[in-house]
């Protein structure tokens, strides 16, 4: 995994409303290697389905619009192509699951007829080729009468078999990068279990590189292995999966891996993180997370903190990372605990 296949810097996207400029992307950097799986987390209203929508270049214009950055994709800048260029790479060489399966497919047609044409646009093949491949993707994603779900529509299909459907479009031109938007909403805790099965095997089986979008650090846990933490629309921690769950230093982080539940505690008192995500504003001052962070002070409400590099490519957005003030966030975190 030492290729880098996507490399996204300083990226801002801001949609231009009645009530002003809304910069949903506020200056996000990230990369992704080949066969590497990497999540972004965060509450709804972040920026992550934008990032994503900003790649696959998406974003509805007007209101949205990409107003400074780069997209790089095998070092070809995306925001320097052409409308054709990008359309051959949508859909075959980076893929989308979108978030809701029930809008994201079209009722007037039937589930053959959606993945054929995903397929068609992008390879030069026959109908019938187009249907045999169709059918081998519906078995690889685990659905049964592969041949008869080809004539049904999309609200014959279980929840949970419509998600597998847009997983098998997106994987039908065999994409070096998977963008899955919160893949796993609002199905079962069994089927959402098969599905992240199933995007490991078609890592692991075709390399694939996945850029998973999601706020269920469960799923993080499981599946990734990297950690991109999303706030306001900035990146404020990025590191390994492991590093992050075990050694947060993002006062945001430390609040969302506080929320989870812990199965052997009985009669626990459930954590929520105080207050909600600002809206996006160009004069918005200081540090995002100032208003509910336990540990703010002066330095928090004045300057906005650049991404501190740590050790073994870490990164996190706070003042508190600073050597001279470490005894504060020691001290605070000694307060909460008693």
């Amino acid at each position: 995994m030492s290729e880098e296949i996507l490399s996204i810097n300083n990226l801002h996207t801001h949609f231009f409303t009645d009530h002003g400029v809304v910069p949903a992307v506020d200056g996000v950097s990230l990369h992704v290697k080949k066969g590497e799986i990497v999540g972004i987390v965060g509450e709804s209203g972040c920026g992550k389905s934008v990032t994503s929508l900003s790649i696959m270049q998406l974003v509805p214009t007007p209101p949205g619009k990409i107003v400074d950055g780069s997209i790089h994709f095998k070092g070809e800048n995306l925001l320097e192509a052409s409308k054709r260029r990008i359309k051959d790479i949508r859909g075959n060489e980076i893929s989308m699951i979108f978030q809701e399966p029930m809008t994201s497919l079209d009722p007037l047609f039937t589930i053959g007829n959606q993945i054929r044409e995903a397929i068609r646009i992008h390879q030069k093949v026959t109908k019938k080729q187009a249907s045999e491949r169709a059918i081998e993707m519906l078995k690889l994603v685990g659905i049964p009468r592969a041949e008869e779900v080809m004539n049904e529509y999309p609200h014959q299909l279980s929840g949970g078999m419509r998600q597998r459907v847009m997983i098998a479009i997106a994987m039908a031109c065999d994409p070096e990068i998977l963008i899955a938007d919160e893949p796993t909403t609002a199905l079962d805790v069994t089927i959402q279990a098969q599905i992240l099965d199933l995007m490991k095997k078609l890592n692991k089986e075709k390399d694939t590189a996945i850029l998973l979008i999601t706020h269920d650090l469960g799923v993080v846990a499981e599946i990734c292995d990297r950690v991109i933490v999303m706030y306001a629309g900035q990146v404020v921690e990025e590191g390994t999966t492991r590093e992050i769950l075990k050694d947060p230093t993002h006062p945001y982080t430390k609040g969302l891996i506080r929320s989870i539940p812990k199965l052997h505690e009985k009669n626990q008192q459930l954590y929520s993180i105080p207050g909600t995500v600002p809206k996006p504003s160009l004069n918005m001052t200081g540090c995002r997370f100032k208003d509910r962070c336990e540990f703010a002070h002066d330095r928090c409400f004045s300057e906005n903190p650049e991404l501190f590099s740590l050790e073994n490519n870490r990164y996190s957005r706070c003042f508190l990372l600073d050597a001279s003030e470490r005894k504060v966030v020691s001290d605070a975190e000694s307060n909460i605990r008693s």
